[in-house]
């Protein structure tokens, strides 16, 4: 027996003798950071660190996870966190910064004043949903909350309900967020075909896409809204579900999202030219954009300069992925004392740990953007830098709570924690598609991430449709599409919503307030995974 041979510690499933019982434990910091954020109202920071704290405890005395072990795995999410998640949203947030200091955020927002007819409602569906589905299918993590929130209190929202619409609509453009990433990790975790991945989540979101505009409008205004507004909500979500569909069924996942927003701002802006929403009455309470001090109209110069950022950032992506330069330079990097040292017992085979550096990745992308479009407005050196100390300012406490929450998905499935609780849920039998979407949900509440989600639990699905005699794919998909619900209620997705607009240390509350809201899209989407495995199965590429 070679020293590698006695040095791996195989992953316990059942610890505690009862699949139940062990799934219950396994749950604990899960339910402890919902109860700290979401009932006793304290701060992201502080409800992941007592999840992480409660899960080292667990992996040591429950799971018997040695020490080393514990602290590598932690460690090498602290990394992940920092590259390449935290890099993405420090550029994007860099970018945005730099538009809000050379008044290009302002344009943008009378831009959106101007085509929003003044209603509430229709900024929601054009702001939140369009917008920030073109900045999540370009950038993500994070950064899409945070520029929409900060876009709709400009328009004169309330800081709380803007965090909140923004967190609601920052759903459907997640999964084929960041040019695919989530897809493209997913295929690789799972070994399934990239494009029929694609295809799959592409017939299961679109439906949430078509339906979101209307339930935002919900959200903001109640019935009298939704009465007021219905064609507009129509034809948003009509032309981005439609647009997302075709693309990620005939295309591929990269460019889903960034298609989609833009036929949907294009359709939405051309179908306000000739409609608009009838007035208000007094009993309505939705917030409208005052106009009575409004500036003069943008001309076609100003309109140019205020998209021209958020042009760029698409076109930079896209022209990124296609010229594949992410991997360009890439280090893969072997976790000392964590690869190959721990036993997957529900596959049987080592659980490797390999950290692969991009120094090109995607934050690399959009930080490009951010020096093109200080080139392009002739900012100077001193002002491009005090906005990118000022986004330094701005992430420190987010940025904490990024590393932690990370940090605590990391230790969950190398200690096989994660493990533990999903082949308990998979025992439902028959049920399962519709419990299949809550795994993608919990998993990314966990990461804040829907890509983490597919990492963690993408194999598990595939493990669970074999032995339930159901598609692979249909399960996989699921879990990208159910993690899409989570992306509201994630710590560190929360933290960085509520950075610009002054509510920080206020997490807890906005939580309360997106929580059901994410139960009941997952729901949806379980639903919709249930009728697709048993009913339609022709949906199933």
């Amino acid at each position: 027996m070679t020293l590698a041979t006695i040095a791996i510690w195989p992953q316990p499933l059942n610890p505690l003798h009862s699949s139940g019982l062990s799934a219950l434990v396994a749950a604990l910091p899960l339910i402890l950071i919902l109860v700290l954020m979401g009932g006793l109202r304290k701060s992201g920071l502080f409800a992941s660190a007592c999840g992480l704290a409660a899960a080292g405890l667990l992996a040591m005395f429950i799971w018997q996870m040695p020490f080393a072990l514990l602290l590598w795995s932690t460690a090498y999410g602290f990394i992940y966190a920092l590259w390449p998640v935290l890099w993405i949203v420090f550029g994007g947030l860099w970018l945005y910064n730099l538009t809000q200091d050379t008044g290009k955020f302002e344009l943008l927002r009378r831009w959106m004043e101007e085509n929003a007819s003044g209603d509430a409602c229709i900024q929601a569906i054009l702001v939140a949903f369009c917008f920030g589905a073109l900045l999540e299918g370009s950038a993500g993590f994070g950064a899409p909350v945070a520029v929409t929130a900060c876009l709709l209190v400009g328009l004169g929202f309330e800081p709380r309900r803007a965090t909140v619409v923004a967190l609601i609509a920052n759903t459907v453009p997640v999964a084929f967020g960041g040019l695919g990433i989530p897809i493209v990790a997913l295929a690789g975790v799972t070994g399934l075909d990239l494009s029929r991945l694609s295809a799959m989540v592409g017939r299961q979101v679109p439906f949430l896409s078509f339906i979101l505009p209307a339930y935002i409008v919900l959200v903001v205004a109640g019935g009298k809204g939704s009465r007021r507004t219905w064609p507009a909500a129509l034809v948003g979500g009509g032309t981005f579900a439609l647009a997302q569909f075709m693309v990620s069924n005939l295309w591929g996942p990269y460019a889903a999202d960034v298609v989609a927003a833009s036929t949907a701002i294009a359709a939405l802006a051309a179908f306000l030219r000739f409609w608009s929403p009838s007035q208000q009455t007094s009993g309505d309470a939705s917030p409208v954009s005052q106009a009575d001090s409004r500036p003069a109209k943008l001309s076609s110069k100003q309109a140019f300069a205020a998209w021209l950022p958020w042009a760029m950032l698409s076109a930079v992506m896209i022209l990124w992925s296609y010229l594949k330069l992410s991997p360009k330079g890439q280090v893969a990097i072997l976790i000392p004392n964590l690869h190959n040292r721990i036993l997957i017992t529900l596959y049987q085979k080592p659980y490797s740990a390999v950290y692969t550096f991009q120094p090109l990745g995607a934050g690399t992308a959009v930080l490009v953007v951010a020096v093109l479009t200080a080139l392009c407005f002739g900012v100077r050196a001193q002002v491009f830098l005090k906005s990118g100390w000022k986004t330094v300012h701005q992430l420190r406490l987010p940025g904490l709570t990024v590393m932690v929450i990370v940090g605590l998905a990391y230790l969950y499935n190398y200690s096989g924690m994660a493990y533990t609780l999903g082949a308990a849920v998979a025992r439902v039998g028959p049920a399962f598609p519709l419990v299949s979407s809550y795994l993608g949900w919990i998993a990314c509440f966990l990461s804040g991430s829907d890509t983490a989600s597919n990492v963690l639990f993408g194999n598990l699905q595939v493990a669970a449709a074999h032995q339930l005699h159901l598609s692979p794919v249909l399960l996989a998909a699921t879990n990208s599409s159910g993690a899409v619900a989570g992306k509201m209620i994630s710590p560190q997705n929360i933290a960085i919503g509520v950075t610009t607009v002054g509510l920080i240390g206020q997490e807890g509350k906005i939580l309360r307030a997106t929580f059901w809201h994410s139960i009941l899209l997952a729901a949806m989407i379980g639903l919709l995974a249930l009728g697709q495995a048993y009913l339609v199965p022709g949906m199933v590429p």
